[in-house]
């Protein structure tokens, strides 16, 4: 209920106007049935644009932690995660993808939409970072279509660490479904699942434009440490 009432009644209408959503190829989103929204990963606020300018409900998953913080941040916090349509995962311990991966599929085999963030985390610099496979797997195991999705600008209208948002019309672009029915029975192939993920990436490289980088962006942002010299 949440959900409905913030998209239609008391934020969406607000930030319809002061954003001005730009959209491309939305109807490439089926009305009905479980798809995959796979999404490039630029800002905070990605998560809001989402849910507002697609008509359906789209379920995205986040660390639990977002849902347990303490005092009027981690209540707003979890708000927002609330009211945006995400579920919260426990991320520790070995089964932490699994649990995920598991979330998701029952979104999916109910007829809904599963968001997902294929990089894992937001870029570092915005720039395309080489997908996880867990979309791959979730596409496979699910039988559902995979419609890619790019946002263009959100690292523009609100950059890494800044809490309010610049003013400014947001872009976005939906690109056509990919089938990967060819590859059923094949989860947990790795080189499938890998081949999978990669198209994936490659058609978020095309409608976005940015420049793809062959290394996880969680690895971009923690960098191994350089020997200090004796």
């Amino acid at each position: 209920m949440l959900y409905w009432l913030l998209k239609y009644i008391i934020l969406g209408p607000l930030l319809r106007l002061v954003f001005r959503p730009q959209v491309e190829g939305l109807e490439y989103l089926p009305a009905t049935g479980p798809v995959i929204l796979a999404s490039n990963h630029l800002s905070f606020s990605d998560s809001i644009f989402t849910p507002l300018i697609v008509k359906r409900k789209v379920t995205f998953i986040a660390k639990a932690e977002y849902f347990t913080g303490k005092g009027l941040k981690g209540w707003l916090t979890k708000m927002f995660f609330v009211g945006s349509g995400t579920i919260p995962v426990d991320r520790s311990g070995g089964h932490a993808a699994r649990a995920a991966l598991d979330t998701q599929l029952q979104v999916l085999r109910a007829g809904g939409i599963a968001g997902i963030y294929p990089e894992g985390t937001r870029s570092p610099d915005g720039r395309l970072y080489r997908g996880k496979t867990g979309v791959a797997r979730l596409a496979l195991e699910s039988g559902a279509p995979v419609v890619p999705m790019a946002m263009l600008n959100s690292d523009a209208i609100q950059p890494t660490g800044q809490l309010v948002p610049n003013l400014g019309r947001v872009r976005i672009r939906f690109g056509p479904p990919l089938d990967f029915s060819r590859y059923a029975g094949l989860s947990g192939d790795r080189f499938v699942e890998r081949a999978v993920t990669d198209e994936i990436m490659y058609e978020l490289m095309e409608l976005s434009g940015r420049e793809y980088v062959d290394t996880y962006a969680q690895k971009a942002k923690n960098p191994p440490r350089q020997p200090v010299p004796a």
